[in-house]
């Protein structure tokens, strides 16, 4: 078992309560650094813990690679690797320092020409990656092509995460204008368009601009059925991608996105899109989703088993942090 500098004794969750049987699942299944921030999250482990086992997926130039995000293989940093390291930062409070002025220097060199990120950098070409991050937003695009062009849903997640810890940096400014506009342009978002909103938007500085933002996007939200608003019976907002924009080798339906997936807590502008009785289903829905090993499922399609397998431990802890930012148990 993984150090994580946790008292084993006074933190052990209740037998055969939800959070036992996912501390289990962690212990069995989780890589280290999934195992020290689930003990960072519910078992009082050390943030040094969880920083030394993120350390081996750093590179040389300041980002991030090593297959930090599941989905994407091979050694090399990335800006989807590099943005999961800053949440993993941001979950145990060492999202600043000379650390991210590294990370900021890395996002500065791969940009694009408006200041923003790439989905993916040419740098990956060769190493294996699921379907979703392979695509592009046009299907006929070469690596350099779609290098080319700013991603908000890569750009807007960390540019909140940098603006919420106080971050400033000159890459800011540029990436900054870059989301504003990209989510004003918005008419026909796809869900990962709106979760990456959302998260720039729950943290930008200009506090009453981002309200208004954030309203004009949950009508959106809700007149295209971007939500299932419940898990019984018909999908009243499951959205089918249409085979010609969908993801290339990834055709058809797309998992279904609920309420709780747009609001992760009851501090987000996503939650206004929801009524009381719309979130309350769809926390019973998130809540019951719980499998028997004691850990969550991705519900996306599966494109390889080891990923999925690492995906699972993600999953599951991000699970148990809504319910726990919603009341749902004490943890």
């Amino acid at each position: 078992m993984a150090e994580t500098g946790a008292s084993p004794l006074p933190c052990t969750p209740p037998a055969r309560s939800p959070l036992f049987s996912a501390e289990q699942f962690m212990w069995l299944t989780a890589r280290v650094l999934e195992q020290r921030l689930f003990a960072y999250h519910f078992l009082r482990g050390a943030p040094d813990a969880v920083e030394a086992a993120l350390d081996a997926y750093r590179n040389e130039d300041g980002g991030y690679g090593h297959a930090l995000e599941p989905d994407l293989r091979g050694p090399v940093s990335q800006p989807l690797h590099t943005a999961h390291a800053l949440r993993v930062l941001d979950a145990v409070g060492r999202c600043g320092g000379q650390r991210v002025e590294r990370v900021c220097r890395y996002l500065t060199s791969v940009s694009t020409a408006d200041g923003a990120l790439p989905a993916i950098h040419p740098s990956a070409r060769g190493y294996p990656a699921a379907p979703r991050v392979q695509g592009s937003p046009t299907a006929s695009d070469t690596p350099a092509q779609a290098a080319s062009r700013g991603s908000l849903a890569a750009t807007g997640p960390v540019v909140g995460l940098l603006h919420r810890n106080e971050v400033w940096h000159a890459w800011l400014f540029r990436a900054t204008d870059f989301c504003w506009q990209a989510v004003a342009n918005l008419e026909q978002p796809r869900p990962h368009e709106v979760l990456a909103a959302v998260a720039f938007l729950d943290s930008v500085p200009d506090r009453p601009r981002a309200e208004a933002a954030a309203d004009r996007l949950g009508r959106l939200v809700r007149a295209q059925r971007l939500a299932a608003l419940g898990p019984e019976g018909p999908v009243a907002g499951e959205r089918r991608v249409p085979q010609q924009v969908a993801h290339r080798g990834d055709p058809g339906p797309g998992p279904r996105h609920f309420p709780h997936d747009f609001a992760k807590s009851p501090a987000s502008l996503a939650r206004a899109w929801f009524t009381d009785e719309e979130m309350a289903r769809s926390l019973d829905h998130l809540a019951a989703g719980q499998q028997e090993d004691g850990g969550w499922p991705v519900r996306r399609r599966p494109w390889a088993p080891v990923p999925v397998f690492e995906a699972r431990a993600l999953v599951t802890i991000e699970a148990l942090c809504t319910l726990r930012a919603y009341g749902r148990f004490v943890g």
